[in-house]
């Protein structure tokens, strides 16, 4: 009888040690598999794809871009590149979003423009290389990016033998130039409303809207916002809170939607 009660007590603990064994087994492979998932590789478009710049290329071009570029990634908040430095590469942002903007007096921020998929830049800073030092303006990631480098005597050398293609840089300079010129007048002239919603006009410009059609397509914080329209994060707090209370926006966390399109519009009119 006691033999017998002892190979109960053994098998009982055998298999408490069993299932406590399962558990953990499932504990780990649920800490594997949903709080720890694997990370899946970053997928983007190939620097053949962008149309802007393979378009006005002859094949030699496009296999001699292709095999001098590469492809880096930038976390959040990255910075990509600063003011003063010297330009080694034309960028293609792919990917995310990038910010360029000046640091100014007591180092507040003026964010110039912000940047989507398929736009180049640092280019204009290769070109002026020679009449001034480096880079005027810094670049961070607004959010993961990734950024095809290419080489600035790469581009150089193409733009030479493509006068197409040099054209077409030329066109983009000039259409950034006249974009910077209207940015002025709105940031110097215009009153903080009228700076404002221009703000919110450019960003659903430039990163269009949400599936209903009234929320932005980027989200960002009311510093970023107080950078974009040359105001100080206070009055930016101060004055989305006046457009909320009047119904032309809701906010929603760093979320805004656009209730009364019409009339941000003409307040950026009037300025």
């Amino acid at each position: 009888m006691k033999n017998h009660k002892f190979v109960f007590s053994y098998i009982f603990l055998l298999f408490l040690l069993l299932y406590k064994k399962k558990r953990y087994f499932c504990a780990v492979k649920h800490y594997i598999d949903v709080i720890m998932p694997r990370k899946q590789p970053i997928k983007v478009i190939g620097l053949e794809e962008i149309p802007e710049i393979w378009g006005n290329l002859t094949p030699e071009q496009k296999i001699y871009l292709k095999n001098h570029s590469s492809l880096q990634h930038f976390k959040k908040n990255t910075l990509i590149h600063q003011e003063g430095e010297i330009p080694t590469h034309m960028m293609i942002l792919v990917r995310g979003k990038v910010k360029i903007y000046k640091t100014g007096v007591g180092g507040r921020d003026q964010i110039m423009r912000m940047l989507k998929p398929n736009e180049f830049f640092g280019y204009r800073a290769i070109f002026a290389l020679n009449n001034y030092h480096g880079y005027n303006t810094n670049a961070r990631a607004f959010e993961d990016c990734s950024i095809y480098m290419i080489p600035a005597s790469v581009i150089e050398t193409i733009l030479i033998q493509n006068a197409p293609l040099a054209f077409e840089f030329i066109k983009r300079l000039a259409a950034d130039l006249g974009a910077s010129d209207a940015r002025i007048v709105t940031l110097t002239q215009k009153h903080i409303r009228g700076r404002l919603a221009d703000t919110l006009l450019f960003l659903r410009e430039n990163f269009g809207m949400a599936e209903d059609g009234q929320t932005l397509g980027v989200s960002l914080s009311r510093d970023d916002i107080a950078g974009l329209s040359n105001m100080t994060t206070s009055n930016a707090i101060r004055t989305l809170s006046n457009f909320a209370t009047e119904g032309l926006i809701k906010l929603e966390g760093r979320r805004i939607r656009l209730l009364q399109l019409d009339e941000i519009t003409k307040i950026s009119h009037l300025g």
